[in-house]
């Protein structure tokens, strides 16, 4: 349960521009979609499908480290590893496990004989968005579970795109969509204060201090 007058008194030590940034990003975030990384063996791409996460609201992402286990670039991330929730699996068995039992599709994005366009996703349905390795592309365990396979289409003689520019040009295709829609895909209110407070965590340097302080005065 959140102290909401401890948030509230935290929030005190933000800038006003901070407050309504904070309250302006919570507003577009979801969970109704979410990513999925497998073994991706370049550090950029990982880091770089995290960024893309934030810039199109989406909340968690999951990154299955089953072979290759390496942090974050921040560099490349540009500090988004702060405001997505990174869901960290060692096995890619563990992590469908974990989305389905959460209610969501897993969507394997490689071409497939029973693939959908783009244009043609069903974005009514909670998904997880599965980007493979650069060379393999996804196991066969992520395409074995798939519920679905998404393709996007293609015009040139090259049949296939690096994984951070795949998932930015879906991410931003299926959030657009979404928000035309009447689904209630925003975070609910609880998650909203959970969120508030994480960010506050990692914006105010004094934060332990600044709540035992508060405390010791109630």
């Amino acid at each position: 349960m959140i102290d909401i007058k401890l948030l509230d008194y935290l929030e005190s030590y933000l800038t006003e521009n901070r407050r309504t940034r904070f309250n302006k990003v919570l507003s577009q975030r979801t969970k109704h979609f979410t990513v999925a990384t497998e073994d991706v063996y370049q550090l950029h791409n990982t880091s770089a499908v995290i960024r893309s996460c934030d810039v199109f609201g989406i909340q968690e992402v999951n990154i299955v480290e089953e072979i290759n286990s390496k942090r974050i670039d921040r560099e490349i991330a540009m500090g988004a590893q702060k405001w997505v929730d990174l869901n960290r699996f060692h096995t890619v068995k563990d992590c469908i496990k974990d989305l389905k039992s959460k209610g969501y599709q897993i969507v394997a994005t490689t071409p497939h004989t029973n693939d959908c366009l783009l244009h043609e996703f069903d974005v009514t349905k909670k998904s997880c968005f599965f980007f493979g390795r650069e060379t393999e592309g996804l196991s066969q365990e992520v395409i074995d579970n798939a519920d679905c396979y998404l393709k996007i289409p293609m015009s040139g003689f090259t049949e296939s795109l690096n994984i951070s520019v795949s998932a930015a040009i879906i991410l931003q295709h299926v959030t657009t969509k979404l928000k035309q829609t009447e689904i209630n895909w925003q975070l609910t209110e609880t998650e909203r204060l959970e969120k508030r407070l994480d960010w506050i965590k990692k914006t105010i340097k004094s934060y332990d201090k600044i709540v035992e302080r508060y405390y010791s005065k109630q």
